[in-house]
């Protein structure tokens, strides 16, 4: 049988326009297939709203940041030195024999007061850890500009600073991301340290889930004068400075007055020990 020379180039368009759609379709149910494999909802039952980490469609959350992180950002310091590879997952103190401590401190309240104590270590020469809280940031965030550009260390401290040892993995790996996305999007880095929330020491399920952040390290401490108690300039500093040694790392609170009226008296004392404030990065290095 003779075929006619049209039929067949009219063939030839057909059966290429439907290999074009399968692949096409085809493609669009690998991508499908891709997305699906992504991560799970985390909701629990009964679990509260802020805390849902369904993803961003549940909760209105930007998606969670990249689990590498980003260079600690230094703008207007000099860069955060890396770490001693003997750092452990959470530090308590750092070196014994260094004549250097790190002041610590829980990011939140009232700005001005926050401004006033590190204007306070800069005049000394001191640099300062902020672990910040995520909720502070959002409602003030020129703060985290303000803490790098004065050449302190920033890092995180949950999303709302509520009791991080009680919640779900879910839960925890919520405040924790939620607190990263913050800093990232305002200094261009999730910063090198994690400290939990309501906790000296993160357990073995919060220390996994801020690895799965992209925290290397948590930030404890070996010194707690219990500023947030408010006892008073001179108290504080007495409590603080009997305790204190090479290498200790030391928690305080940026919202309370007495903290920073007390702060140019602790870094007095602490010259007359023969020890500096330094960042917790520069402690471990």
């Amino acid at each position: 049988m003779t075929v006619d020379r049209r039929t067949v180039l009219r063939s030839t368009a057909r059966l290429a326009a439907l290999t074009a759609t399968g692949a096409l379709i085809a493609a669009c149910d690998d991508s499908a297939s891709e997305t699906s494999h992504g991560p799970a909802s985390y909701a629990a039952p009964g679990q509260p709203p802020h805390l849902n980490t369904a993803g961003p469609a549940a909760t209105g959350l930007p998606a969670a940041p990249s689990r590498t992180p980003t260079a600690p950002a230094t703008a207007g310091a000099t860069a955060a030195p890396p770490l001693a590879v003997n750092t452990p997952d959470e530090v308590v103190n750092g070196p014994r024999d260094r004549r250097e401590v790190a002041l610590t401190f829980h990011g939140q309240g009232d700005p001005a007061l926050a401004t006033a104590l590190l204007a306070a270590a800069e005049k000394h020469g001191a640099r300062l850890t902020v672990l910040a809280v995520g909720s502070w940031l959002d409602q003030q965030p020129q703060m985290a500009r303000r803490i790098l550009d004065g050449g302190h260390e920033l890092g995180n401290h949950t999303q709302n600073h509520l009791d991080i040892s009680t919640m779900t993995a879910a839960q925890a790996q919520a405040e924790i991301t939620q607190c990263a996305e913050r800093l990232q999007k305002l200094t261009g880095s999730i910063g090198r340290w994690f400290r939990p929330s309501a906790a000296q020491y993160a357990t073995p399920m919060v220390r996994e889930q801020a690895k799965l952040v992209g925290y290397q390290h948590c930030l404890s401490y070996d010194v707690d004068p219990r500023d947030y108690t408010d006892p008073g300039a001179d108290v504080l500093q007495r409590r603080l400075l009997k305790a204190v040694s090479g290498g200790s790392v030391v928690a305080l609170h940026m919202g309370h007055r007495g903290t920073v009226e007390a702060l140019p008296g602790i870094l007095d004392g602490l010259a007359k020990l023969g020890l500096s404030a330094v960042t917790a990065s520069q402690l471990c290095a």
